[in-house]
């Protein structure tokens, strides 16, 4: 198969879809692969790795693209690669679609077959190609919220841990999955007086148990969401309902009960946020305030730290990108049941029911497609 890698030009993303590694496996087992010249460069790997993995060099994007089986991105594509897509190539990266009515309409205009890394599956229920970068996301938003909370970013002039006979900064995770575990955990290490708020009963004895009370896990409500706006410095927004829109839990009326200067990151982002105030924002101007309050709402947080955001998402990938590489998309999907919720458009269809019903477009079962 003929495998293409763009470079990524999101703005300030520095991943990359497949390492050099990668190449090299795929190479090794018969499949052409094309990166764009300087694709790596940002995540540390050169040109010339590249190469000595057996893949070929094109700087011509034309070429790339409309030579390409297979195409490999990080990021959901912007206009100008809609542009260039065409019926019968696949595309495999994050897509995100439940809040990109534009995107969703473009891919299906482009006759493309869209495979989504958010929505593939395990046998655990898991999401297992978001994990690795939501492992990330939830580690940076506590960075990225403690120093947004220093006075000089327009935040209260809290430091999160305190020092002895100054209280430690509070922080809310709302949501127990992956995102908001690892942002509980940051904030933990940090010394920060940390709750978790997750309806979910099962995940919270879990991270009761697994951290031996040394955070306060909460049921989740709206009292309890009222109480964390009042009494918080940093609240992370952690929700995500798989391939859906985030619901909207802080609204614009409920930030003039926060203290002033407090920050609100919002890792749900790129599924259209859950504080109403929230507006995608880049690593180039990452914050900006309403109401006195500090919003943090990068799209693309792991890309800030691009050596090890990808290598983890591309550990992930692989074993999917060589099944798509060595079977095609539709023998792929029908082999593995928990790929296949994957597939997000196809010819001009939509396959998965939420982003379907976040637009008001029919759907089509996945599974009647490869039969």
């Amino acid at each position: 198969m003929k495998i293409a890698v763009p470079k990524e030009i999101k703005n300030h993303e520095y991943r990359v879809a497949l390492t050099p590694t990668g190449a090299r496996e795929l190479v090794a087992r018969g499949h052409s692969v094309t990166v764009q010249a300087g694709a790596g460069v940002g995540a540390g790997f050169s040109d010339a790795d590249y190469e000595a993995a057996g893949a070929r060099l094109e700087a011509d994007l034309a070429t790339l693209w409309g030579d390409a089986e297979l195409i490999l991105k990080v990021k959901e594509p912007q206009p100008e690669e809609v542009a260039r897509l065409t019926r019968g190539q696949t595309l495999f990266t994050y897509l995100h679609l439940a809040a990109e009515e534009k995107l969703t309409r473009g891919l299906m205009e482009s006759g493309a077959t869209c495979i989504a890394y958010e929505t593939v599956t395990d046998r655990q229920g898991g999401l297992p190609l978001l994990a690795p970068m939501s492992t990330v996301a939830g580690r940076m938003a506590v960075q990225a919220g403690a120093h947004s909370l220093e006075k000089a970013q327009g935040g209260s002039g809290v430091l999160l841990p305190g020092v002895p006979g100054v209280a430690p900064g509070k922080v809310a995770v709302i949501g127990g999955g992956v995102v908001g575990e690892n942002a509980a955990r940051m904030a933990l290490g940090l010394g920060a007086e940390v709750s978790v708020l997750d309806k979910s009963i099962p995940r919270l004895e879990v991270l009761d148990d697994r951290y031996q009370g040394r955070m306060k896990t909460v049921f989740s409500t709206a009292d309890a969401i009222d109480e964390a706006v009042r009494e918080c410095d940093l609240i992370v927004g952690a929700v995500l309902i798989p391939g859906a829109a985030a619901p909207k839990l802080i609204t614009r009326a409920m930030l003039a009960d926060m203290k002033p200067g407090s920050v609100l990151v919002d890792v749900a982002i790129d599924q259209g946020g859950c504080f109403e105030t929230s507006r995608a924002t880049t690593h180039a101007e990452p914050t900006y305030l309403v109401d006195g309050i500090v919003h943090y709402c990068v799209a693309n947080m792991p890309g800030a730290v691009a050596r090890t955001s990808t290598q983890a998402l591309t550990n992930a990938t692989l074993p999917f990108v060589i099944a798509l590489a060595d079977k095609g998309w539709k023998r792929a999907l029908a082999d593995d049941a928990h790929f296949l919720p994957g597939l997000n458009v196809h010819d001009g269809q939509v396959t998965y029911r939420a982003v379907a019903e976040a637009f008001g477009l029919e759907s089509v079962d996945p599974a009647s497609l490869i039969r």
